[in-house]
């Protein structure tokens, strides 16, 4: 439910220039969700969104874009030094890494705010990413095999 909302609420800031938590919320519920003010809160922070001001002087929401494009290859350069190996193990993804480096591989897979994750949980040198699925383990290990690919 929440994975759908978050979907609805990127299409309607997309569609309409949505000013209030209040506007936003009362969009959803004619869409069919129930939701309160501090739920709309929640996932404006859990989506990153943020207000910006428009040609006429009011605001409106959008999705925060990171200010530094650069901000992506520093995270890929994390997994490139740190990832070993992977393996699947359903919906959880099982990275081993380079002792040390767990922490630095789980908080660059999260930092990359790929959809599939739901998010990682790192020892010392293993990083277990849970994904909303099996089909989305398979798809991260490819993404990551590629990112590694292209940077050796």
């Amino acid at each position: 439910m929440k994975e759908e909302r978050h979907a609805r609420i990127i299409e309607l800031i997309n569609e309409y220039d949505i000013e209030t938590q209040e506007e936003l919320a009362e969009r959803l519920l004619h869409l069919g969700f129930q939701v309160t003010q501090a739920t709309v809160s929640r996932d404006i922070r859990e989506l990153k969104l943020t207000k910006i001001t428009k040609i006429d002087g009011h605001s409106k929401y959008a999705i925060l874009e990171p200010q530094n494009k650069d901000i992506g290859s520093k995270y890929v350069r994390v997994l490139k030094d740190a990832v070993l190996s992977m393996d699947a193990a359903q919906n959880i993804l099982v990275i081993k890494t380079i002792s040390g480096m767990a922490m630095a591989a789980a908080a660059a897979l999260d930092e990359l705010n790929w959809n599939e994750i739901v998010g990682c949980v790192a020892g010392d040198d293993t990083v277990f990413c849970a994904t909303r699925s099996t089909e989305h383990t398979r798809f991260i290990m490819e993404k990551i095999h590629k990112i590694l690919d292209n940077l050796q």
